[in-house]
């Protein structure tokens, strides 16, 4: 009857491993955060920004496109980019591209960029529905890719203030 004491050890020992190891689907880390998109630096305010137009008002959110063609990313060409803020703060910019060629280019630049997707649960990298993250001190990219309509979306969002979107929606309805 001495296994048993034995077996409590080995469970035990086991538990205790397992809260050192960290979870399987974290994240990605962004290698070189950059604290914004092209240049301007989360929190900044978009109203005086030459190259921006307000294309969509809200109480606590506003849109802004930008006046020129969108930037590509590295070699894929996008179809908008639009950047968003809250009460004033820039917080969020959503890319929109289509096509499988597109998305492969998006992937390539956004891996070249900002480090390698690590291939864990949580990340799928085939089938009809795709997506990735990438994290950092202060920016999170989230890429979405729907293989049935080849329809690709990319958010750039600030960590701290990309949260507040939830602030205004409804809590009684959708």
């Amino acid at each position: 009857m001495r296994l048993a004491p034995a077996l409590g050890i080995l469970v035990g020992l086991g538990w205790f491993a397992a809260l050192l190891v960290p979870p399987i689907a974290s994240s990605g880390n962004l290698l070189d955060d950059p604290k914004g998109f092209q240049g301007i630096v989360w929190g900044s305010a978009l109203t005086s920004s030459p190259d921006l137009a307000l294309s969509e008002t809200g109480e606590h959110v506003n849109g802004y496109d930008l006046k020129g063609s969108p930037p590509p990313l590295g070699d894929a060409k996008v179809e908008s980019v639009r950047f968003y803020t809250y009460d004033g703060a820039f917080a969020r910019v959503i890319i929109r591209y289509r096509g499988k060629t597109t998305h492969e280019q998006v992937m390539l630049y956004l891996q070249t960029r900002f480090g390698p997707i690590e291939r864990t649960p949580g990340q799928m990298t085939r089938g009809l529905n795709q997506q990735y993250n990438w994290r950092g001190p202060d920016t999170e990219i989230n890429l979405t890719y729907d293989g049935r309509g080849e329809r690709g979306f990319v958010f750039v969002e600030s960590r701290t203030l990309a949260p507040r979107f939830n602030d205004s929606l409804s809590e009684t309805g959708y």
